[in-house]
């Protein structure tokens, strides 16, 4: 570790010492999700499965709540509930990454952990550079960085980053979110033998694969794995426009299910799907574990998106990661589910029958600061509607299969939304933080995730209908 390395974690932890008084005191500080412990916290990165222990890599800013040269912050957990703060795992000390050491993935091999991660620099003209980094720990804690190892190929611009490493059939691959030189979005595959060398292959989809055509400017965040016999490629482009109740972010995250042609390259897919309805999810990242799990992190917000308006910046801290959610597919839709580890945290059961005739009734919730609601059995004429806090409302209208999320902005001016169509309604799942809600509708087959920020009074969650409504609601407190 060089002596501008070890500077900068010095500089890190001090800044974490002088304002963990003040981010701890935020009353909109999470309970049960990832948080920085100080600065900006954005994309999951390196999410693995090593020796018994996940570990969840994160990109984070501890200097500041904006942008920047980006560290890896590092937590670790054995059961996926209870979390460590773990050593800084990188920092943006070497001439490759010194802008800023971006999102990336890892791997096992040997008994080691293998980290890859893209190195940004910009020179004293502010023009990007752009390379990809390879970082090894014996421990999991530790890391010395090996320097770059693939550097930008002709056609591409500097947008060129985020590698996710995956083995197949005994030779590694890396699929890289990339932008070309006429300013389109694409995914693009290199292959090594021992990775530390490594060839470029081409483009696997982008514009002018599988009937698309323009679609965004820049893919971020791509990741690509094998799923119940289907080949799955996630990714967040940016620079979709809004279609109707669809891509309403600033910028988007979704997937693709086809089957990955190793030897052309080439990705024969379908249409893109949303992973998300709500209003803050980006930059997912997924790994398997040792039971073969596909288990999905993302990053509770959107890059650009109102992300000066958050109020938790006057405390020194901003955004957090989503729970980990359970991944598997139904015919070519993915479905999302909370691990049933999370059920661990669960108090206080309490479980009612709620029958409405055009009157609204309060949930018997103990701390909505961290309160779990599963609503089974539903039975409705014409609808209902979930108010939370008096900040978010949860709507379903059958005669439109219509379901709404709405939320108070974050500068408190107005009200926002967002939506998705549903044959049928049958169960709600939602967690509810400190500042966060995440809602998966009838086990899993569409989720809503947002940040909001409720007035500390107002501590109410209440569901009417304006005709015959009846279900099973139960509470827990999460401990």
């Amino acid at each position: 570790m060089t002596k501008h390395d070890q500077e900068l974690r010095r500089r890190a932890y001090e800044e974490m010492e002088r304002k963990e008084h003040i981010v701890k005191m935020d009353p909109y500080r999470q309970h049960f999700h990832l948080m920085p412990p100080v600065g900006l916290m954005n994309d999951p990165n390196g999410v693995i499965h090593w020796k018994g222990i996940y570990h969840l890599f994160f990109q984070w800013q501890p200097f500041h709540t904006g942008h920047g040269a980006k560290f890896w912050g590092h937590y670790s957990t054995t059961d996926l509930v209870n979390w460590v703060w773990e050593e800084i795992a990188l920092a943006p000390s070497e001439w490759y990454d010194k802008n800023g050491c971006y999102s990336g993935s890892a791997v096992r091999k040997d008994g080691q952990l293998y980290l890859f991660y893209t190195g940004n620099v910009r020179d004293q003209d502010g023009n990007r550079e752009t390379y990809q980094c390879l970082a090894v720990s014996d421990d999991g804690r530790t890391f010395e960085k090996k320097g770059v190892v693939a550097r930008l190929p002709e056609g591409y611009t500097a947008h060129f980053r985020d590698p996710k490493v995956w083995e197949h059939d005994g030779k590694w691959y890396m699929v890289i979110g990339a932008q070309t030189e006429n300013l389109k979005g694409s995914a693009v595959l290199f292959i090594s033998d021992n990775l530390t060398e490594w060839t470029f292959l081409g483009p696997i989809t982008g514009p002018g694969f599988n009937g698309l055509k323009d679609f965004g400017y820049m893919w971020e965040c791509p990741d690509l794995f094998s799923l119940q016999g289907h080949d799955v490629l996630l990714v967040s482009p940016q620079g979709l426009y809004a279609e109707g109740i669809h891509f309403q972010n600033v910028n988007q995250s979704g997937y693709f299910v086809g089957r990955l042609d190793y030897d052309k390259p080439e990705m024969k897919h379908g249409g893109f799907t949303e992973l998300d309805r709500g209003f803050d999810f980006y930059a997912h990242q997924t790994l398997e574990d040792e039971r073969g799990r596909r288990i999905m992190f993302a990053w509770m917000g959107v890059p650009g998106q109102d992300e000066t308006s958050h109020p938790t910046i006057e405390n020194h801290w901003i955004h957090c990661m989503t729970l980990p959610r359970l991944l598997t597919l139904s015919g070519e839709k993915l479905i999302q589910q909370p691990l049933p580890e999370l059920k661990a945290m669960r108090t206080n059961e309490q479980t009612i029958d709620v029958k409405l005739h055009q009157s609204n009734e309060a949930l018997p919730v103990e701390d909505v600061e961290r309160t779990e609601i599963l609503i089974e059995n539903i039975q409705t004429l014409s609808g209902f509607e979930f108010d939370i806090r008096k900040a978010a409302r949860f709507i379903f209208r059958k005669d439109e299969g219509l379901v709404t999320l709405k939320r108070v902005s974050f500068d408190g001016e107005k009200m926002e939304e967002r939506h998705c169509h549903i044959n049928r309604l049958h169960t709600l799942h939602m967690f509810i933080d400190a500042s966060s809600l995440e809602i998966f509708i009838n086990e899993g087959e569409e989720v809503f995730s947002a940040r909001y920020f409720p007035s500390l009074e107002n501590h109410e969650v209440t569901v009417k209908s304006n005709g015959d409504t009846g279900m099973k609601v139960s509470v827990w407190a999460l401990n």
